[in-house]
């Protein structure tokens, strides 16, 4: 459970209608796999001691005492497996029948939640057996046998509280309940439930699966909580009703696990507690603690590292599906050259200027200002492609400079400046010999002098090129490319930049427009602005800070959730298992931190730029943090590692 991970588990017995010795036996069973496989919360069906199908049989006095006979079997032999469990079964209280959900752990009854939403239509008549539960607790005498018995909770306000995992608190409602306009599961998460278990019976009919997952992935999204839905399947009577078995497990919206119906399949999730958690920290419309009275019932698990199942996206801000990935690329791009639209609308501007190196940053905020003229009706001759030769240009990237501009429409001017660069070297003294940061800089503070000179003649903006990715590393020349009038790619991270001018290439519909932006695509990511070798680039960019793909990753995991380096250490070995090993991962999460820290003081200027997803870095917006903030804290943890 270390990092908050537990795992849970959504299980459905094939039962044996009104025969609850059966169905305990092979409850008690699939319990023992599910906590052998690793599992910490186990839920089963609605009424899966006696089936959910016994009609006028609920009203035997003969099958509701062996119903709670078997339920204390299942609570004695699961007794030493690590695991809260729930599990229903009909209970009488005060003369009246309820269907109420058990929760058990250690050899102990923790509480009885009854269902507070009972359908009466079509084929659901459960107000004929049950009443409607109550929501305060009340304490009931529960005979435990041997002559020995106890006072158990028994309301739809409870919680269960975990004392060995902060923040897991585990809360129940019964199937019909979910379904009602005001789910008891809206209180529960307000009273401060992380997890949600649902107690189900519901049946198969066309389409209803459809449903079904919409409507537990919608409910774990509003309420920011693990949602634990276990179905009645196989095994139920078949006189007018058939139960697949449709189990879900779901996280904050997304589904982690489903079952394939009509199979009763046990299935496995790695709930993030601490994940949930965070979210609603940084949510201040998510108001917790709400004035209702909850029932707190304390257990405890025992801590041990979960297993982790789940998948680990390597690249978070990229979707593994193509068309989702081609949807998201279309919005992206809409976004970004919206945004440009209204900009040139309010200035007045008929004029951008852009500066074009032929690596992926330019030109995707090329075709982000095409898209903007375009939309506006301009002609695209009021874009200004500048391409700035300088020491470190090669052959490639200044082909595919022009060619770019050319093939876009739009109006190709050159200024070399290595002459410029040369006299500035000679006015400061400074050796060009001595390939520094001082060379590097004084390069590319030229070419924004250059791009800012050419938008004050032309009466233009001069539009920003450099992505999210750079920024969040400080990977850029301050009051030099950090500069801009409006930067297009400041909310796309690196690893999108990729898919976006990919995306481009796909549905631009020219060919030759397409083998430029796919040889772009090809080059290595570089600043150019190092003497080439032999013609070819001699200045990479991962080679000095590390991969994209795990500063991306470390990007969003810092700022979308804020989670402790440990654990995104934890998770990035997981992500990247067999692409990189333990000491390249560490070595460059330790140089994500510091240069996070220490180049704040440039994310405290940016330029205005639109925001396209979850993370962003603007300091008017998302990232409101100190220039001179320590990392201590973060490196520390992380050399203890």
């Amino acid at each position: 459970m270390r990092h908050g991970f537990i795992k849970t588990a959504a299980v459905t017995p094939k039962v044996q209608v009104a025969d609850p010795e059966a169905n305990a036996q092979e409850i008690i069973r699939l319990a023992a796999e599910a906590a052998g496989n690793g599992a910490k919360l186990i839920v089963f069906p609605e009424l899966c001691i006696t089936g959910y199908t016994c009609g006028d049989l609920f009203l035997q006095e003969l099958l509701l005492k062996r119903a709670k006979e078997e339920l204390f079997r299942i609570i004695r032999e699961t007794a030493q497996l690590d695991a809260l469990i729930f599990a229903g079964l009909p209970w009488e209280k005060d003369g009246k029948l309820y269907n109420v959900a058990a929760a058990f752990q250690g050899g102990r009854l923790l509480g009885l939640v009854p269902k507070t939403c009972l359908p009466n239509y079509g084929e659901f008549y459960e107000l004929r057996h049950f009443a409607r539960g109550n929501k305060e607790a009340d304490d009931v005498w529960v005979d435990l046998g041997d002559g020995e018995g106890d006072y158990i909770p028994f309301g739809t306000k409870l919680l269960f509280t975990c004392e060995s995992l902060p923040g897991l608190a585990v809360a129940a409602e019964i199937c019909e309940d979910v379904w009602v306009p005001d789910p008891p599961s809206i209180r529960h998460a307000l009273a401060g439930a992380t997890v949600i278990v649902n107690c189900s019976a519901s049946d198969e009919t066309t389409g209803k699966d459809g449903y079904r997952e919409a409507l537990i992935s919608g409910q774990s999204a509003r309420l920011v909580c693990g949602y634990i839905y276990a179905n009645a399947g196989e095994g139920e009577s078949s006189q007018d009703l058939v139960f697949g078995g449709h189990n879900l497990i779901a996280e904050n919206g997304k589904i982690l696990s489903r079952s394939a119906r009509f199979k009763n399949e046990t299935i496995y999730a790695d709930l993030d507690i601490e994940r949930i958690v965070g979210e609603r920290r940084r949510m201040t419309t998510f108001f917790s603690k709400s004035d209702e009275v909850y029932t707190e019932i304390g257990f405890r698990l025992k801590r041990e590292d979960t297993r982790l199942e789940r998948l680990i996206d390597p690249a978070p801000f990229v979707p593994d599906d193509s068309q989702d990935r081609q949807r998201r690329c279309e919005e992206i791009f809409a976004i970004q050259y919206m945004g440009l639209k209204k900009r040139l609308e309010h200035t007045h501007c008929r004029t951008a200027v852009v500066g074009i190196s032929g690596g992926l940053d330019s030109t995707l905020a090329l075709l982000v200002t095409v898209r903007a003229f375009d939309s506006l009706g301009l002609p695209r001759e009021g874009i200004l492609g500048v391409t700035m030769p300088c020491f470190g240009t090669t052959d490639r990237t200044y082909h595919n400079a022009c060619d770019l501009v050319k093939r876009l429409g739009a109006t190709l001017r050159e200024v070399d400046i290595k002459e410029a660069v040369s006299t500035h070297f000679r006015d400061i003294g400074h050796d060009p010999e001595r390939h520094d940061v001082t060379y590097e800089n004084s390069q590319a503070r030229e070419r924004t002098q250059v791009l800012m000179d050419l938008a004050n003649q032309s009466g233009g903006l001069v539009i920003g090129t450099g992505d999210m990715s750079e920024l969040a590393l400080g990977w850029a020349t301050y009051n030099g490319d950090h500069m801009s009038m409006y930067g297009v790619n400041a909310g796309v991270p690196k690893t999108l930049v990729r898919h976006l001018v990919r995306y481009c290439a796909d549905t631009y519909g020219d060919k030759e427009l397409a083998a430029v932006l796919l040889d772009v695509l090809d080059t290595p990511v570089s600043p150019e602005l190092l003497p080439p070798k032999d013609g070819v680039i001699a200045q990479k960019t991962e080679d000095l800070v590390g991969p994209y793909e795990l500063h991306d990753f470390y990007l969003y995991y810092v700022l979308r959730f804020g989670f402790s380096p440990s654990k995104i250490y934890r998770l990035a070995r997981r992500a990247f298992e067999g692409v990189y090993g333990d000491e390249t991962i560490l070595k460059w999460l330790k140089t994500f931190y510091r240069r996070f820290f220490s180049q704040q003081f440039k994310r405290s200027c940016l330029p205005d730029g639109p925001k396209v997803g979850s993370v962003a870095v603007s300091p008017r917006g998302d990232l409101r943090m100190p220039s001179d903030a320590s990392a201590s804290i973060w490196l520390k943890e992380l050399e203890n590692l």
